[in-house]
C-alpha cells in the first residue's frame, strides 16, 4: 500500500510541475520563515539558560515612589548585602555585590586595552557558575586578584599561560591573573538586565569587590558609615533551594523602608527579586510593573511565522481544490473497484506529506543559505542544529503539522466524490467548495494587508521618534571617557593643546554622556515648594563650553560662562526641570541644595539624553570640574574626521601614553538607542514581503488554473469580439472583489492592533487613513499584476486552437 501510494505520489508531482512548484515553492518559503523565525524564538527564550543555576538566581530591584510616580531601579546601598546575607541567612545560597559594569583599562608592560568588566564579590562565579579553564571558583579570594575571559588572555599573552601574570587596572593597581573563564554564549550575559545602560561587549573580566572598595574612597565611607541612602551598587542573589522568588519577595520587600533615614521614607521603596529568565525578555518596566522588553518581539515574530506558514498552506488546500476536477474519475474509478473513502484519504493525506516533506527539504537547504544575513539583520550569531535531535524532531512534527493542516481538507474533499456522477462526467464542483477558496483567499490577504499595514506604521513611529528635535547638535561630536586618574589636573593643557591643532572646534567635559545621565539626586528645595513634594532630579556635572561644544539651545537666561565668578555655583536647568518644578520666571529663582544655594542663570530645551522613546526628565547643569568622567570634542567641519581624530590621538598620547585612545561618535551612540526598533522593522519588512509573496503565488496558480478551466468560453468570446481588455477584465475582476473585501475585513483589525502596539511610546504617531487605502491599493496592484501574465496570455490565445483543443 505504501509503494502505491508513493507511485501515485510521485506520478502526481511530475505530471503536473507547474502546480507541484508552486505547491512545493510556497510551503518551502513558509517553512522557511517558520524555521528562521524559531530559531530566533529559540535564542532568545533560552537567554541565560546556559548558567547552572539561572532558575535560581536574581538581581535585587528597588521600586521608589515620588509623587504617585514609582520608578524602577537598579542602584541599591552598601548595608543591603550585609542585610541579606544575616537576617536571611537561610533564604540565600549566596548574595553578591558589584560595581556598575564599564570599560576599564588593563595593562601588561606596554600593552593597553580598555575591556568591559566589573568589580564583583568573591561568590560571584561560583554562582554564576562560570566555566573555568584555568583557575576555580575561588579566585576572587585574594583581593589583589583578577579573573579574565579567553580572548582576553589571548589578546595579552598569546599562547603563554597567563596564570600568575601581573596586570594593572586603570594604570592604578597591580593584580594577579587567577583564572581564566570560558567565552559567555552570543545569548548569555550577566549584566543583560542592564543593556538599556550601556552597549557594550560581553564579559572581559571579573575583578575583585574588596580591590572596589580599597580604589574608592567614596565606597569605603558607604561601608563603613553604612549609608543607607548612599545608592550606587548592584546586588545579585542566589535563593535557597529550600526557598522561592515569590516567598523571599514576601519577606525582603521592605528592608529598605525600615533602614532608610526618615526622609527616605516618603518614596516608599520596596526591593524585589528580578529573575534571571526575565533579564533580557522582561526588562521593561513602567510604574514599578514589568511591561515586557524583548517578549513583545517574540510574540509578535512568532504570530507572523504562524500566519505566514498558514498562508503557505492555504495555498496547497486552494490548488488542490481547485483541481477538483482533474482528480474526479481517478476517484471515480478507484471507489468503482474497491477502494473505501479511508484509503482515498490516506492516499490524498501521504500526497501531502510528499510535498511537505519536499518543502522542508528545499526550506533547510534556504535556511543554512539564508541564515548568515539573517544573523546580519538581526544581529545574532544562530547556527543551524543539524546534529541536535531535538531540531529534527521538532522539524518532523512540523512537516506532519503542516501536511495535515494543509492537506486534511482536500484529502476529505476529493474523496467525498460519488463514482456515478464522476463516470457520467457530471461532477461540478459545487458553490460550497468555490465559497470555500474565495474565503481561504480573503483570509490570505487579509493577513497580507494587516502585516502591510503594521509594517508602514512601523517605519512611520520610527522615523517619527527620530525626526523629533533632540535639542543638541550631534554631528561631529566625539565623547571620550576618562576610565582613569591620567587625566586628573590637566584639562586645561590638554584643552589648550588640541584647540592648537586647529581640528577640534570646541571642547568641554560632562560626568554624564551625552546618550545618558549617570546622576540623580533628590532633597532639592526652593521657594513656592510644597513640602509634600519630593524631588528627584537627573544632574549634569560640566566643565564651562560645554553648550557650545554640544549647541544646546537657550530657552531663557544665559550659558555658564568665565566672566562670572558666582557660576561655579549656578544652575541651568533643562525645560522639563522648570516645568517638574513648577516655575514662573525660573530665572534668579534659588535652588538649595545640601551643598548650599544655586542661581538659576538659565533655561536650555530640553536634551533627549536617554530613551527617545519616553518623556525628557528633569536635568540641572551645573559646573563641577572634579566630577566629570567624560571629554566631548568638537570636530571642525573644515577637517576630514580621519585627519582630525589621528591630530586628537597623537595629544592624548602626550597627555596620558598609557591610556589606549578610544572614542565614540555621538551620532552613532544616539543611533544605538534605535537598534532594537529599526532590526525589528527590518525583519518585519521582509517577512511581509514574503507573506505576500507567498499569497500572491497562490493566486498565480489559482488564475493559472481558471484560465485553463475557460479556455472553451474565452475562445467563443473571441470569435463574438471581445477585446483583449474585457476579457482580461472578466478573469481578473473576481479577484479583485475578494482582495477589497479582504481590505474592509483587515482595516479595523490592523487599527486595533497597531494602536495597542503604539501605546508602548510616549511620543506616538496617529494612524491616517491614507495608510489603509495604501496598503489596500498596493496589495491590489501586486496581486493584478501576479495575475495579469495568465490573464493577458489566455486573451490574447488563437481562438481556433482553443477551440479545437476543446
Amino acid at each position: 500500500m505504501f509503494k502505491n501510494y508513493l507511485k501515485i505520489a510521485w506520478r502526481n508531482l511530475t505530471k503536473n510541475k507547474g502546480y507541484s512548484i508552486i505547491n512545493i515553492g510556497g510551503l518551502a518559503l513558509g517553512l522557511t520563515v517558520t524555521i528562521l523565525i524559531g530559531l530566533w524564538i529559540f535564542d532568545e527564550t533560552t537567554y541565560n539558560t546556559n548558567f547552572k543555576n539561572h532558575g535560581h538566581i536574581a538581581q535585587i530591584l528597588v521600586n521608589k515612589t515620588n509623587n504617585g510616580e514609582t520608578r524602577t531601579r537598579f542602584t541599591l546601598p552598601y548595608p543591603l548585602a550585609d542585610e541579606l546575607r544575616n537576617t536571611y541567612a537561610g533564604d540565600f545560597e549566596h548574595v553578591v555585590m558589584g560595581s556598575f559594569p564599564g570599560d576599564n583599562i588593563l595593562s601588561v608592560e606596554e600593552k593597553n586595552l580598555n575591556e568591559y568588566g566589573a568589580f564583583m564579590e568573591k561568590d560571584a562565579l561560583r554562582m554564576f557558575s562560570l566555566h573555568m579553564l584555568k583557575g576555580n571558583h575561588d579566585a576572587l579570594n585574594d583581593p589583589n586578584s583578577i579573573v579574565i575571559s579567553e580572548s582576553t588572555a589571548k589578546a595579552f599573552f598569546g599562547n603563554e599561560d597567563p596564570m600568575g601574570k601581573t596586570m594593572k587596572i586603570n594604570n592604578d593597581r597591580n593584580v594577579t591573573v587567577k583564572g581564566v573563564f570560558e567565552e559567555l554564549p552570543t545569548n548569555a550575559d550577566i549584566f543583560d538586565a542592564l543593556r538599556a545602560f550601556t552597549e557594550s561587549e560581553k564579559l572581559q573580566f571579573i575583578a575583585p569587590w574588596d580591590l572596589y572598595v580599597a580604589s574608592n574612597d567614596w565606597v569605603k565611607t558607604a561601608r563603613d558609615r553604612k549609608l543607607w541612602d548612599n545608592n550606587s551598587y548592584q546586588v545579585y542573589v542566589q535563593i535557597s533551594d529550600r526557598s522561592s522568588m515569590h516567598a523571599v519577595n514576601d519577606k525582603i520587600k521592605n528592608i529598605l523602608y525600615d533602614h532608610v533615614p526618615e526622609g527616605s521614607k516618603q518614596s516608599d521603596p520596596k526591593i524585589f527579586l528580578h529573575p534571571m529568565k526575565d533579564w533580557h525578555l522582561k526588562s521593561s518596566f513602567k510604574n514599578g510593573v514589568s511591561v515586557g522588553g524583548a517578549i513583545q518581539y517574540v510574540r509578535m515574530f512568532g504570530i507572523i511565522g504562524i500566519f505566514v506558514l498558514l498562508l503557505a498552506c492555504i495555498n496547497f488546500m486552494n490548488l488542490s481544490t481547485a483541481r477538483a476536477q482533474k482528480r474526479a474519475k481517478e476517484v471515480g474509478i478507484r471507489k468503482t473497484v474497491g477502494s473505501n473513502k479511508n484509503q482515498l484519504v490516506g492516499q490524498f493525506m501521504f500526497e501531502s506529506f510528499v510535498v511537505t516533506l519536499s518543502a522542508f527539504v528545499l526550506a533547510i537547504v534556504l535556511v543554512a543559505l539564508l541564515l548568515p544575513l539573517f544573523n546580519q539583520l538581526a544581529d545574532k550569531q544562530i547556527v543551524l542544529p543539524f546534529f541536535n535531535p531535538i531540531f529534527w524532531s521538532i522539524g518532523l512534527g512540523l512537516v506532519l503539522a503542516t501536511s495535515i493542516m494543509a492537506g486534511s481538507y482536500p484529502a476529505l474533499y476529493l474523496s467525498s466524490f460519488r463514482p456515478m456522477k464522476v463516470l457520467k462526467g457530471s461532477l461540478l464542483t459545487g458553490t460550497s467548495a468555490m465559497s470555500f477558496r474565495k474565503a481561504l483567499v480573503i483570509i490570505q490577504f487579509t493577513v497580507s494587508i494587516i502585516l502591510v499595514v503594521g509594517t508602514v506604521v512601523v517605519n512611520r513611529q520610527i522615523q517619527h521618534t527620530k525626526n523629533q528635535p533632540i535639542g543638541y547638535d550631534k554631528s561631529e561630536l566625539i565623547m571620550v571617557e576618562k576610565n582613569t586618574e591620567d587625566f586628573e589636573g590637566k584639562y586645561n593643557s590638554l584643552r589648550e593643546a588640541l584647540k592648537k591643532t586647529g581640528v577640534v572646534a570646541e571642547m568641554a567635559e560632562s560626568s554624564s554622556p551625552l546618550t545618558e545621565i549617570w546622576h540623580s539626586n533628590g532633597g532639592y528645595e526652593w521657594e513656592g515648594k510644597d513640602p509634600s513634594f519630593m524631588t528627584n532630579i537627573n544632574s549634569n556635572y560640566v566643565s564651562h563650553d560645554f553648550g557650545k561644544t554640544v549647541g544646546w539651545e537657550m530657552a531663557q537666561g544665559r550659558d555658564f560662562s568665565r566672566d562670572f565668578a558666582s557660576d561655579s555655583t549656578a544652575y541651568i536647568l533643562n525645560e522639563a526641570a522648570v516645568e517638574y518644578m513648577n516655575l514662573q520666571d525660573p530665572i534668579g529663582k534659588t535652588i538649595r541644595w545640601s551643598d548650599g544655594e544655586h542661581k538659576v542663570i538659565g533655561v536650555v530645551k530640553n536634551l533627549i539624553t536617554e530613551s527617545p522613546f519616553e518623556p525628557v526628565k528633569q536635568c540641572i547643569y551645573t559646573i563641577r570640574y572634579d566630577e566629570t568622567n567624560l571629554i566631548n570634542l568638537k570636530l571642525a567641519p573644515s577637517k576630514s574626521p580621519t585627519e582630525s581624530l589621528a591630530q586628537i590621538e597623537t595629544v592624548f598620547q602626550k597627555f596620558a601614553p598609557s591610556v589606549p585612545f578610544e572614542y565614540q561618535f555621538v551620532d552613532a551612540a544616539f543611533g544605538n538607542k534605535f537598534k532594537t526598533e529599526e532590526r525589528m522593522r527590518k525583519l518585519s519588512g521582509i517577512f511581509s514581503f514574503l507573506a505576500l509573496f507567498i499569497s500572491c503565488l497562490g493566486l498565480f496558480g489559482l488564475a493559472t488554473f481558471m484560465a485553463e478551466q475557460r479556455t472553451k468560453e474565452i475562445g467563443i468570446r473571441k470569435v463574438l469580439g471581445a477585446s483583449i481588455s474585457s476579457l482580461f477584465k472578466m478573469l481578473s475582476k473576481d479577484f479583485a472583489v475578494l482582495i477589497l473585501v479582504s481590505g474592509v475585513i483587515a482595516i479595523p483589525v490592523a487599527y486595533y492592533f497597531m494602536e495597542q502596539w503604539l501605546q508602548n511610546y510616549t511620543y506616538r504617531i496617529a494612524i491616517p487613513l491614507w495608510v489603509f487605502g495604501a496598503a489596500i491599493l498596493g496589495v491590489l496592484l501586486v496581486a493584478i499584476f501576479t495575475i495579469s501574465f495568465q490573464a493577458i496570455r489566455a486573451a490574447k490565445q488563437n481562438p481556433v486552437e482553443s477551440l479545437r483543443t476543446e
